[in-house]
C-alpha cells in the first residue's frame, strides 16, 4: 500500500511540474513581436537604385529578425515618407497587418563628385520604431563611413552593414518593449 502511495505522489508531482514548465512557456512577454517594415525611403530619389537598394535591406533584415526567436518580420510594398510620418497611417498599417511595432527605414547615399548621378557606395541608414497605435518609440542611424570607415566594397555590402548596425540598437529598445496588447499603449 505505501508502494502504491509513493508511486501516485510521485506521479502527481511530476505531472503537476511538466504543466507548471508549460505554463511558464506561455507566458505573455514572451510572445511572437510581429513587426511590419516599410519599403525604404531611398534618397536620392532615383528609380534606378531603388529596387536593389530594397533587395539588399530586406535581405539583411529578414536575417537578422529570423535569428530571434520571438520576432517575425511582416513587408509592406509601400514607401512611407521618414521625415513627415502620420500616426493615423501607422497604425492603420499596423491595423491591418495586425503588426506590434512598425519601422520606416531611410537609405541615403553620399554624393561625391561634380556629376549628377555620382555616388559614394557609402550609406547611412537610418530606422524608426513605433508601436502599434503609431507612437514614437525609438530611432537609429548608422553611417558605414564613419563609424566602419569603408572606403572600398560593394553597395549592396554598404547597406548590408548598415542596416546591421542601426537594426543592433532599435533590436535592444524592441527587447524592453512588451507587444501592444499586453503593453496598454
Amino acid at each position: 500500500m505505501k508502494k502504491i502511495l509513493l508511486h501516485i505522489l510521485l506521479s502527481t508531482v511530476f505531472i503537476t511540474s511538466i504543466s507548471a514548465v508549460k505554463a511558464q512557456k506561455t507566458n505573455a512577454h514572451d510572445k511572437i513581436k510581429r513587426i511590419l517594415y516599410f519599403n525604404p525611403q531611398v534618397e536620392p530619389d532615383l528609380e534606378e537604385i531603388k529596387d536593389p537598394t530594397n533587395n539588399a535591406f530586406f535581405s539583411t533584415v529578414s536575417d537578422n529578425v529570423s535569428t530571434f526567436k520571438r520576432n517575425r518580420m511582416l513587408r509592406s510594398e509601400v514607401q512611407v515618407s521618414f521625415d513627415s510620418i502620420d500616426a493615423k497611417t501607422i497604425s492603420e498599417y499596423s491595423k491591418n497587418n495586425d503588426a506590434d511595432f512598425v519601422i520606416v527605414p531611410k537609405v541615403k547615399y553620399f554624393k561625391v563628385g561634380l556629376g549628377k548621378y555620382v555616388f559614394s557606395n557609402q550609406v547611412i541608414v537610418s530606422l524608426k520604431l513605433f508601436d502599434a497605435e503609431g507612437n514614437f518609440i525609438a530611432s537609429s542611424d548608422y553611417d558605414t563611413y564613419r563609424k566602419n570607415m569603408r572606403l572600398l566594397g560593394s553597395t549592396e555590402n554598404s547597406i548590408k552593414i548598415g542596416t546591421n548596425g542601426a537594426m543592433k540598437s532599435i533590436l535592444k529598445e524592441l527587447r524592453k518593449q512588451k507587444p501592444s496588447t499586453e503593453a496598454g499603449f
